[in-house]
């Protein structure tokens, strides 16, 4: 094929389309900044992959795939619409009412106190030493939609407490069997059933480690404690990696350095801290949009 069909005839229709590529690159590019859920990433990243054969598959005359693949992009992109209606509709919403710095804001959900790790610290104590499995979920940044659970599990709304958190680990309550989930101060629910991690464990890990790895695996903004019913040894689950065994001092250190908000000293415009996630977390979405250097993240 000769090099014409491939590239335009002269150096400003090379920029224009140059520009036109650039442009659905940044669109994409906010997308990622704006959605952060790795489980979502891989969703747009197969179909950006879908519109770029799509691209090929067009320089190359290939009338039929052409349209049968223009026809799949426009089903899945119908069908990402539909799974995530909600996060569209306050996209949508936001873009409305003009609302652009609220776009790129990380909603924290960090404890606001320290007695709230305390709390938690003491109840896995007490867990731990009575030999009483336990599952709990952190949320830190992001908010966390429940949808990634394969269970909700019930809805309490109730303050963190070590009293409230070991009753609900209990053999004999009916909310023992699951996971509690965390949102800053507050336990938002209790025996949610968490999806489990496909990936090779060994035989010491038990159903409550694979599923800690399994909602880390699928989202970057939480962690997961671990107590092991029949050892009682405490775990602290990260990004798919279980930490363990700790004691009741390190966990309280772990959970301290991850959930402390940084305090700055000098005030921050929105435009500032705009180009401050665009700057810091732009590498690292391109590294999970792409999987470069995951191999290296999962053996550290």
């Amino acid at each position: 094929m000769p090099w014409s069909g491939w590239f335009p005839d002269n150096i400003g229709n090379l920029l224009w389309h140059s520009l036109d590529f650039g442009l659905v690159c940044a669109v994409i590019y906010l997308m990622l900044l704006i959605i952060g859920e790795r489980r979502t990433l891989w969703m747009v990243r197969g179909l950006f992959f879908l519109m770029l054969t799509v691209l090929v598959a067009q320089r190359l005359n290939l009338i039929i795939l052409s349209f049968f693949l223009e026809k799949l992009v426009l089903v899945s992109a119908l069908a990402m619409a539909l799974v995530f209606q909600s996060d569209f509709r306050r996209f949508l919403e936001k873009l409305g009412r003009g609302q652009f710095n609220q776009l790129f804001q990380t909603r924290s959900s960090l404890p606001k106190e320290n007695n709230v790790i305390d709390e938690i610290v003491d109840a896995i104590k007490d867990l731990s030493q009575n030999r009483t499995g336990a599952l709990i979920v952190m949320e830190t940044l992001n908010t966390i939609e429940e949808r990634v659970f394969l269970n909700p599990g019930v809805i309490l709304n109730a303050e963190v407490s070590k009293e409230l958190l070991q009753t609900i680990f209990q053999t004999k309550t009916l909310l023992h069997d699951g996971a509690v989930f965390i949102r800053g101060s507050i336990i938002v629910s209790a025996s949610v059933i968490l999806p489990l991690s496909e990936r090779s464990a060994s035989r010491q890990l038990g159903t409550r480690h694979r599923a800690a790895m399994g909602i880390t695996e699928r989202l970057e903004n939480c962690l997961c404690i671990v107590v092991s019913e029949e050892t009682g040894s405490i775990s602290l689950a990260e990004k798919g990696i279980i930490n363990r065994p700790l004691t009741s001092t390190k966990l309280k250190e772990l959970l301290e350095e991850k959930l402390s908000p940084t305090r700055e000293g000098e005030s921050v415009s929105s435009v500032t801290r705009i180009s401050r996630k665009i700057g810091f977390q732009g590498w690292n979405l391109v590294r999970h949009f792409f999987h470069v250097g995951s191999s290296k993240s999962r053996k550290k």
